[in-house]
């Protein structure tokens, strides 16, 4: 059974909420509630949200972009005219035809979606880490990758393709020119790459057999010979239309069997890593205030401590001032938070935390009854009895400050790594998606890759 309809609008109309909250939330000043705009940490995610709307505008637009990969001469560009139905793309024996990307519109024949098809320069003429960037940007921004070879696998290629799987993006292994590679079934190719995955330790490439398609897409001429109606014979050449079916297929199967989930996953994704590196910057920049704050709230929550004479009101006290703090590093950070999950948080980091905070709740009631004790039996009255006070009140009080600030260094972190995963978060709604899909979509087989990223 294939992921219905009503569900792929379903995970459509999430991510786009989703994405809404987001822009709403990061575009606006108020995020920062009564703290100045700081200029530095505006410029600094600038970029992220300008990522944010563009996620949103590609899902409004309902655009499948797919990019083809692969070394020079492999075909990309011949691969693309095959789907199109005509020669767009200019072509030919030379190296390095296709100088940088180039986008093209595909209306396919069920024309219900429009496809995005870009054709990238040859990996082979790009460099290491300029090339490993071009894959990265170009792979960032395309719901589906086909990657384009002839022949033996080599390491290049082999190399290439790791790099793209780590986008998290489906891919289709397109072997081209099966007209003057006829022995190169889909088990014989699928051996190869599990040779390539033992000879580099380091990598393993899953790719399944399901994910690898034969084409010719500008097959070589032939020679064909013809007889006259005179009993002449004479030869001339011909060439074969385009083998391109079992691509096409393997493409439009995708796009009618998840391709909305598809387009709402890789916005989601997109979005998530817009947000993740919002946070960190906001994070990073916002450090001395934030220190300045959790030392004054764990000054605060030590001087409140100690001078409490009620042990369970210590405690008590002593939480909710932890709370604070959370919500107030929320708010210096603009980062969306609810009491609920303010709430959830510290529980969060209690568990996190351990022995240390579990330690100075512990000490914390200990000395409060201790404390307790020494006021109900008159402190202002015997010197030894106010000693044991003070004794008790300094210790709770010192435990008490330094826990507050374990939970605000802790909390930092938490605020950090956790600002997807809101109701509507990237994170949640992705984990949401992948939960729901069919074991026979391309997405299942992301899954893994997905969540733990």
């Amino acid at each position: 059974m294939t992921q219905t309809l009503s569900q792929q609008e379903e995970h459509f109309n999430r991510a786009s909420a989703s994405l809404q909250q987001a822009i709403s939330w990061y575009a606006s000043f108020r995020r920062h509630w009564n703290y100045p705009p700081n200029n530095q940490l505006q410029a600094a995610v600038r970029k992220d949200l300008q990522a944010l709307k563009a996620a949103l505008d590609k899902l409004d637009q309902k655009l499948i972009r797919i990019s083809a990969f692969g070394l020079v001469s492999s075909g990309k560009s011949s691969v693309i005219n095959a789907l199109l139905g005509q020669e767009v793309l200019e072509t030919g024996p030379l190296h390095g035809i296709t100088q940088w990307p180039k986008s093209l519109r595909w209306t396919p024949a069920s024309g219900k979606v429009q496809v995005e098809l870009i054709d990238t320069p040859g990996l082979d003429e790009i460099e290491g880490e300029e090339r490993a960037k071009m894959s990265r940007d170009i792979a960032q921004q395309s719901d589906l990758i086909l990657f384009v070879l002839t022949g033996d696998i080599t390491r290049t290629e082999y190399q290439a393709l790791c790099e793209l799987r780590r986008s998290q993006k489906p891919l289709i292994l397109v072997f081209n020119k099966i007209d003057l590679y006829p022995d190169k079934d889909r088990q014989t190719i699928y051996e190869q790459l599990q040779q390539q995955n033992a000879a580099n330790s380091e990598e393993d490439l899953d790719i399944s057999t399901n994910e690898i398609v034969r084409i010719a897409a500008k097959p070589q001429p032939i020679q064909v010979r013809i007889e006259a109606a005179d009993g002449t014979i004479t030869t001339q050449w011909e060439t074969p239309s385009p083998q391109i079916d079992e691509l096409k297929e393997a493409i439009l199967n995708i796009l009618n069997r998840e391709g909305r989930s598809l387009l709402a996953l890789n916005a989601l994704v997109q979005a998530r890593d817009a947000e993740a590196n919002i946070a960190k910057k906001t994070v990073e920049i916002r450090e001395e205030e934030a220190q300045e704050l959790i030392w004054k709230y764990a000054r605060y929550k030590a001087l409140a401590v100690a001078v409490n004479p009620i042990a369970l009101l210590d405690l008590m006290g002593g939480i909710v001032a932890d709370l604070a703090l959370i919500r107030a590093l929320a708010r210096l950070y603009g980062l969306p938070i609810t009491n609920y999950e303010a709430g959830n948080l510290w529980r969060r980091i209690i568990a996190s935390s351990g022995a240390l905070l579990l330690g100075e709740v512990g000490s914390s009631l200990i000395l409060g009854v201790g404390k307790s004790g020494a006021a109900i039996s008159g402190a202002f009255e015997s010197p030894g009895t106010f000693i044991t006070y003070l004794t008790a009140a300094s210790l709770q009080g010192a435990i008490a400050g330094y826990g507050s600030y374990v939970v605000g260094r802790v909390a930092q972190v938490y605020l950090e790594k956790g600002c997807t995963w809101g109701p509507l978060g990237p994170s949640t709604v992705i984990a949401e998606i992948l939960s729901r899909v069919d074991r026979n979509t391309i997405i299942y087989r992301l899954q893994q890759e997905l969540l733990n990223s």
